[in-house]
């Protein structure tokens, strides 16, 4: 009798657990990064976080190498709701939200820490949730440090990039930022930057170190002069169709295990960008030049002021972030 007992509780916990895994639902997430770089792992991380703190009932399947579409193809998904999730970054999203336009501005942010500070404050937080009616809501920045020019040529000075084409991503401040330096900026989607570079269709991009070794820039660009430009950050996006789906437990629960992943990725991204730059020097032969910032930061000193003028909320966002660096 008793074993007899003990055989029917195992089977009702064994239908209980099969039916949680039955109803949990998981969300899709897409974005364009390898499964090594320190970006899909950060997401992983938050993946795992959100599966534990909802019991199962709530999952995060991801999807790298976009698998899915781009960055501008998982967009348009997140915003008519054929997509839950996707990771983009401030220069794309420029184009869907004014609001992120600050974020991809150069020399606007003192150092990594006032950066941070932006991000993971009030500053950061408005911005995020800025997109609701444009069909998508932030939930997480991640750091993806400086951002430099890289290409076969040393660039010391804006007059190095005179006659250069420079990649750059679709984002109309990093466009007017490159024309200001005196190159010629070509937008091109990051899954085809690489056979650009090698093929000629353009001279140079700007991206931060990692890029050399994940994306395997370093094997068609050997200098990466560090004048470290901007700090464009990744952020996490999810569609506002999804978001309005779930229940006020799981949006805590993802937003908890996104700012958690947050902090994790910002503990481990220095420690891997320099790992990555001693790997780009001894297996790529990749030369890293140090730059006098100075002259770049002059070229496009006009910028924020333009960026300013053109919209009173970007203006208010651009005033609040430079306070947070006093």
């Amino acid at each position: 009798m008793r074993m007899t007992y003990r055989l029917g509780a195992l089977a009702g916990a064994a239908l209980l657990a099969f039916s949680a895994t039955a109803d949990a639902r998981t969300l899709k997430l897409n974005h364009n990064n390898p499964e090594d770089h320190p970006l899909h792992k950060s997401m992983e991380f938050m993946a795992k976080r959100v599966d534990e703190l909802t019991s199962g009932s709530l999952k995060i399947r991801i999807y790298a190498n976009a698998q899915l579409g781009n960055q501008r193809e998982s967009m348009e998904m997140l915003q008519n709701g054929s997509l839950d999730m996707a990771r983009s970054n401030a220069s794309e999203l420029e184009a869907f939200e004014e609001s992120y336009t600050p974020l991809n501005l150069p020399f606007l942010f003192k150092d990594e820490e006032h950066a941070y500070k932006v991000f993971s404050g009030e500053i950061g937080t408005d911005i995020l949730e800025a997109s609701k009616d444009k069909g998508f809501i932030g939930i997480a920045y991640y750091v993806e440090g400086a951002r430099s020019f890289y290409a076969n040529k040393e660039i010391k000075s804006p007059a190095d990039l005179k006659g250069m084409k420079i990649r750059v991503q679709p984002s109309p401040t990093a466009i007017r930022m490159v024309e200001l330096m005196g190159a010629s900026p070509t937008p091109i989607a990051y899954g085809e930057l690489y056979s650009a570079l090698q093929q000629g269709v353009v001279d140079g991009a700007e991206n931060n170190p990692l890029a050399l070794t994940t994306a395997r820039h370093g094997e068609v660009a050997k200098i990466f002069s560090e004048d470290e430009h901007t700090m464009v950050p990744s952020v996490v996006l999810v569609s506002t169709q999804t978001w309005d789906t779930l229940s006020d437990e799981e949006k805590a629960a993802l937003k908890q295990a996104a700012h958690e992943s947050m902090d994790l990725h910002r503990a481990s991204w220095n420690e891997q960008v320099a790992a990555g730059k001693v790997q780009a020097e001894k297996e790529m032969g990749v030369k890293f030049v140090a730059v006098d910032k100075a002259p770049f930061a002059e070229a496009v000193k006009p910028m924020i002021e333009e960026a300013a003028a053109k919209s009173p909320r970007v203006a208010d966002l651009i005033k609040r972030i430079q306070a947070a660096g006093e």
